[in-house]
């Protein structure tokens, strides 16, 4: 029992010094091309929207006349 605990603890220890590591390897990105792409995110979002939008007035203008 004691030695699949202290199994245990080394996986934990050894799987979050992976995990810093790793952490150190990241590039994060600049604040500037995070707001432009958030922005065109959003942009997208909303056309995409209106499109639908206006695709469900023209198809419940049409089926309404049935």
């Amino acid at each position: 029992m004691n030695d699949t605990l202290e199994k245990t603890k080394n996986s934990v220890a050894t799987y979050f010094k992976g995990v810093r590591t790793e952490w150190g390897k990241i590039t994060w990105p600049e604040k500037h091309q995070v707001v432009v792409e958030t922005f065109f995110v959003v942009v997208i979002v909303f056309v995409f929207t209106v499109f639908i939008y206006v695709v469900d007035i023209i198809f419940n203008a049409l089926l309404s006349k049935f």
